[in-house]
C-alpha cells in the first residue's frame, strides 16, 4: 500500500493566498483494481488559472487543482504501461491511483535531451494556449502588429515567440527590469517595465505609433483600460486572464470600453484552451518541432520539493517566476 502526500485547500482564498489556506495531509492508496494504474508524480504545475478556478471547481477540505507529470509504476490498464510517462490533471498529490480518465501520454517520441516538465509548460498547457489564442482566437497575419502582456509568463512568452515565427511585430509588457531583458533576449520588438514606466498609454503610442492590430490580454485591469484604445480599427482581442484582479477582495470597476469597442469595431474574445482540445497532437508536435529548431526558447523557473508548493504557487501569483513555474517532487 502507498502513502501519498497531498495538499488540501482548507479554506476558499479571501484576497491573496495565504499559508493558512494550506494543509499537507498524507492518504493511503488502495492497490490499483482492473483498468487502473498509479502514478507516481515527477513535476506539479502552478497556474494563474488555479487561484480563480478554486473558487468554483473545488470545495474547502478538498486535494488542490493542478496539473502533473507522472510516471506509471503500477499499472492493470494496457493503454498505460510500467514505465511510462503521463500528463494528468491529478491536483497536488505525489501519488494516484487512476482509472486512466484524463490522462495523456507523453509524445511516444519525446526527445531524450528535452525535460518532461515542458509538457507541462511551452509543449502543454500553456503552448497550447499561446498557439490557439493566436490562431484560433485573433488569427494572426504576417506583418501585423501584437500587444501581449505578462509577456514573461509561462503564456506570454510563448505567444511573444510564436507571433516573431509568423513574421509579426511584437511589443511586451512584464514587470521587472529582468523581465524585460528577457523579452529583449527572445526578439521582442519593443519591451517595457509597467511598473516604472510614467505613463502606460505614452510608451505603447510610442512602441506602436500607428496602434495594434492584435492584442494578447493575460492582465485586465487599468492595463487592458489603457491598452484597448490603442488597438487599430478592426483590431482583435484574445482574452486570455485577467492576474491582476484574481486577488481582489472588491472587484475593481470601469472605465467601460463600449465606445471605443464600436468606434473602432473591435472584436474581442474570452477563450480556454480546451476548446481546440481535438487538435492537441498534432499542435504539440508543432510546438516540439519549433522547440527542437531553436526557434521556441523555453525558460522555466523550479522549485524543489513537493512541500513547497503552496510557496511555489504564490510566488507565481506575485510575479516572482520567468517562464514557467514548476515543482520538481
Amino acid at each position: 500500500m502507498v502513502q501519498a502526500k497531498t495538499w488540501v485547500l482548507t479554506r476558499h482564498f479571501e484576497g491573496f493566498p495565504k499559508d493558512s489556506n494550506f494543509e499537507l495531509k498524507l492518504e493511503q492508496l488502495p492497490e490499483p483494481k482492473d483498468g487502473e494504474v498509479l502514478l507516481e508524480a515527477l513535476f506539479l504545475s502552478v497556474d494563474p488559472y488555479m487561484r480563480p478556478f478554486s473558487r468554483v471547481r473545488m470545495k474547502e477540505g478538498e486535494v488542490m487543482i493542478g496539473t502533473q507529470v507522472a510516471k506509471v509504476i503500477q499499472s492493470n490498464n494496457p493503454a498505460f504501461p510500467v514505465g511510462c510517462h503521463v500528463v494528468g490533471r491529478c491536483g497536488w498529490r505525489t501519488h494516484t491511483v487512476s482509472d486512466g480518465t484524463g490522462l495523456t501520454c507523453l509524445l511516444s517520441d519525446w526527445p531524450q535531451d528535452v525535460s518532461m516538465s515542458l509538457a507541462l509548460g511551452a509543449i502543454g498547457m500553456p503552448g497550447l494556449t499561446a498557439l490557439y489564442g493566436l490562431e484560433e482566437v485573433l488569427g494572426l497575419q504576417a506583418g501585423e502588429t501584437l500587444l501581449v502582456n505578462a509577456a514573461a509568463g509561462a503564456v506570454g512568452s510563448i505567444v511573444g515567440q510564436i507571433a516573431k515565427i509568423k513574421g509579426c511585430r511584437v511589443v511586451g509588457s512584464s514587470g521587472s527590469d529582468g523581465k524585460v531583458a528577457f523579452l529583449k533576449e527572445l526578439g521582442f520588438d519593443e519591451a517595457f517595465n509597467y511598473k516604472t514606466v510614467s505613463s502606460l498609454e505614452e510608451v505603447l503610442k510610442t512602441a506602436s505609433p500607428d496602434g495594434y492590430d492584435c492584442f494578447f490580454e493575460n492582465v485586465g485591469g487599468p492595463f487592458s483600460s489603457v491598452a484597448i484604445p490603442q488597438m487599430k480599427e478592426f483590431g482583435r482581442i484574445a482574452v486570455c486572464g485577467s492576474i491582476s484582479t484574481y486577488n481582489d477582495t472588491n472587484p475593481q470597476t470601469g472605465p467601460y470600453p463600449h465606445l471605443t469597442m464600436i468606434f473602432k469595431q473591435l472584436k474581442m474574445d474570452g477563450f480556454m484552451v480546451g476548446r481546440w482540445e481535438h487538435k492537441n497532437p498534432e499542435s504539440l508536435r508543432r510546438l516540439m518541432a519549433w522547440k527542437r529548431e531553436g526557434k521556441l526558447q523555453c525558460r522555466e523557473q523550479v522549485t524543489e520539493g513537493f512541500e513547497n508548493m503552496p510557496a511555489a504557487f504564490m510566488g507565481m501569483l506575485q510575479g516572482e517566476n520567468i517562464g514557467k513555474a514548476i515543482v520538481k517532487v
